[in-house]
C-alpha cells in the first residue's frame, strides 16, 4: 500500500462516503472509487461494506486503519519537519480559532501580518471543534482549553471575564433575574452541548435549572446575535458585550473567566512564516 492509496483509504473509513472522502481530498468522486477498488484488488480483501447509509469497515479494513494511520503520521511528521527548516516569508499558513475571536483579534492580527509580509497566505477557518495540529489540519489555533499533547506548544495568551446579558427591552419585560433561584421566569440562550456541555446547568456561575431555553447555538457569533434580538439572558465575553449598545450588563459583580492559549505543534516552531503569523496574534491580544 503506498501513501496516496493509504490516505484515500483513510478518508473513506473517517467521512464514511465516497462524496465526502472525495471533498476532503480536493479530488472527483470517481477517482476516489477508482483507487478504492484498485487498492482492495491488489490487497486481494474487502475493506469496506457498501451499505445504503455508507461505507463501513471489514475487518480487514480495520485491521488496515493502524497500518494506514501509521503511515499517514509518517507523511505527516516529513511534511512538518521540513516546513519546520523553511526560513521564507511565504506560503501557507493554516489557522484556526473561534469566531469570535476570529472577528475581534485574529483578522486583525492577519490583516497586520499581510502588510508585513505579503507574500505569506493565511487559510483562516473558524469554528467550535477542536482542529487536529498534529494531522496538519491547521499550524496555529487560538484555544480556550490547554492542549496535553508533548507534541504541542502552547502559549497563554490573555485572561478574559465572561457576564450575563440581555437587552433592555427584555429585561423591562420579564425583570432582573434573582440571583440564586435558578433564572426562574427567564429565557436563555446557551451553548449546544457539543460546544459547551456546563451550559446544560450554568451560564456565568449562576444555575439555570428552573430557566426556559430558548435557543441553542454552535457559534459565538449567534450567542450573541440571538442575545440581541431578545431571545433572552446569555453569558458573553465582557470585551465583545460591555461596549454593545444593544445589550444590559446583569449583575456586573458576577464574572466568570476562561483562559486563551495559542497552539502549534513544535515540530513547526522554526518555519519562520508560522513564526510570524504566531507573532502577529500575541500581539493582537492586549493584557487582560
Amino acid at each position: 500500500m503506498d501513501w496516496d492509496n493509504a490516505r484515500i483509504f483513510l478518508a473513506i473509513y473517517r467521512k464514511g462516503t465516497l462524496r465526502a472522502a472525495a471533498g476532503e481530498l480536493n479530488i472527483d468522486q470517481a477517482t476516489v472509487g477508482r483507487r478504492l477498488n484498485a487498492l482492495e484488488d491488489s490487497l486481494g480483501a474487502r475493506l469496506f461494506l457498501r451499505t445504503p447509509s455508507g461505507y463501513m469497515a471489514t475487518p480487514a479494513g480495520e485491521l488496515a486503519v493502524t497500518a494506514a494511520e501509521s503511515m499517514e503520521q509518517a507523511a505527516l511528521r516529513f511534511q512538518r519537519e521540513m516546513q519546520g527548516i523553511d526560513n521564507r516569508l511565504s506560503g501557507v499558513v493554516r489557522v484556526t480559532t473561534s469566531d469570535t475571536m476570529a472577528s475581534h483579534f485574529v483578522i486583525e492580527a492577519m490583516r497586520r501580518l499581510h502588510e508585513t509580509h505579503p507574500e505569506i497566505r493565511i487559510v483562516l477557518s473558524t469554528g467550535t471543534e477542536i482542529t487536529s495540529l498534529t494531522r496538519r489540519e491547521a499550524d496555529l489555533a487560538v484555544r480556550t482549553l490547554k492542549p496535553t499533547s508533548p507534541d504541542l506548544i502552547s502559549r497563554h495568551l490573555t485572561k478574559r471575564s465572561m457576564g450575563l446579558y440581555a437587552t433592555p427591552a427584555y429585561l423591562k419585560e420579564r425583570g432582573m433575574p434573582i440571583p440564586g433561584n435558578g433564572l426562574a421566569g427567564h429565557d436563555i440562550v446557551i451553548y449546544q452541548s457539543t460546544v459547551a456541555p456546563r451550559h446544560r446547568e450554568k451560564i456565568c456561575l449562576e444555575p439555570v435549572a428552573n430557566a426556559r431555553v430558548a435557543i441553542e447555538v454552535n457559534s459565538g457569533l449567534m450567542l450573541l446575535e440571538a442575545a440581541r434580538k431578545g431571545m433572552g439572558v446569555t453569558e458573553l465575553p465582557c470585551h465583545m458585550a460591555d461596549a454593545d449598545p444593544q445589550l444590559t450588563r446583569i449583575w456586573p459583580d458576577r464574572v466568570d473567566q476562561y483562559d486563551v492559549w495559542l497552539v502549534m505543534h513544535s515540530d513547526l516552531s522554526r518555519s519562520a512564516r508560522v513564526r510570524a503569523a504566531a507573532d502577529a496574534i500575541v500581539d493582537s491580544f492586549p493584557p487582560a
